[in-house]
């Protein structure tokens, strides 16, 4: 265990972030072993129970005995809130950090890794409001609100796809309840904690073919029976799970609106689509050091990890 990261007094956050399949999860567990540390996940889908195949999910030999925290804790039937995950993000963190424990955050949620470590303020809600615009999505397509979120907040926009219809209400709510764009209530990049954060770098020909081959995995694994099992528990009901990637997909075969080859290449073409959006989104923090993840790098990853957070944190 590193002495200089694991001191009792304040242990820093290490943040292990990157696009889907770039191999954030292993390189966390290894962190978190090296460290002394334990796992905080940070990915938005693996919040909930049940979605283990599709989201990628460590299994239990696969944590080497890490602990791991902020798993498995919501129904699918649920709606994701950034500013819940906040708060118990934080609990977890300032709980490990007082034991003198490493907090490794892992995930490519951005908002939600923002949410945990940076000075971030979530806007409320109003329930006429959210049920007002939420009437209209049902009515004119989450095409038209769109259309109306790019005149508003052209930034937002071009952040949310024109078919995340519960995202773009959020925003809509959000700038009718604060006078302000959606973005403005972003977080800026002032962290709470002292943090380390550890991008992987995958290019991106090598990256597709991970994430083909992931999802040729998830299909021999059982996603489709995984995903007729949280059928039958409400997952069509979850406004955030039933559009998590590959859910959706499998959902759509599953009611005859595709054939069930489709949903399997429209989750290659969705996935490729994500992680491009995750890069962007970690690439405009300045603070995230970059370390290449390719294969040919991947048995030197773990030890040039640890060396870039001793120097980090001694520097």
């Amino acid at each position: 265990m590193n002495a200089a990261l694991s001191s009792p007094s304040s242990p820093p956050v290490v943040a292990v972030v990157g696009p889907t399949a770039a191999g954030k999860s292993d390189l966390g567990v290894a962190l978190a072993r090296h460290l002394g540390g334990e796992v905080i996940n940070a990915d938005s889908m693996q919040l909930y129970r049940g979605m283990d195949i599709g989201t990628a999910k460590l299994g239990r030999t696969e944590r080497e005995g890490v602990p791991h925290h902020l798993l498995d804790i919501w129904d699918v039937t649920v709606a994701a809130s950034v500013a819940e995950y906040q708060r118990l993000a934080r609990a977890e963190i300032d709980r490990l950090r007082a034991a003198g424990r490493v907090p490794v955050l892992v995930g490519g949620s951005g908002l939600y890794v923002r949410g945990a470590i940076d000075a971030m303020d979530f806007p409320g809600t109003d329930p006429a409001v959210r049920q007002r615009l939420e009437d209209e999505l049902a009515e004119q397509g989450s095409g038209a609100l769109h259309r109306r979120l790019a005149g508003a907040d052209p930034q937002a926009a071009r952040a949310i796809l024109p078919s995340n219809g519960r995202r773009i209400v959020r925003a809509l709510e959000v700038i009718e309840i604060t006078g302000r764009p959606f973005t403005a209530n972003l977080p800026g990049h002032e962290a709470v904690y002292e943090t380390v954060q550890v991008g992987v770098d995958v290019a991106r020909p090598e990256l597709d073919g991970r994430i083909a081959a992931r999802v040729d995995r998830m299909w021999e694994e059982g996603l489709v029976a995984e995903v007729r099992e949280l059928e039958a528990a409400g997952l069509r009901t979850g406004r955030t799970a039933s559009r998590a990637l590959g859910y959706q997909q499998v959902l759509a075969s599953l009611a005859g609106e595709c054939t069930e080859q489709e949903a399997r290449e429209e989750t290659v073409r969705a996935t490729k689509r994500f992680a491009r959006r995750q890069d962007s989104w970690f690439r405009r923090d300045p603070r995230v050091h970059w370390l290449s993840g390719a294969e040919d790098d991947r048995p030197e990853l773990t030890a040039k990890a640890l060396a870039l957070l001793e120097e980090a944190v001694t520097a």
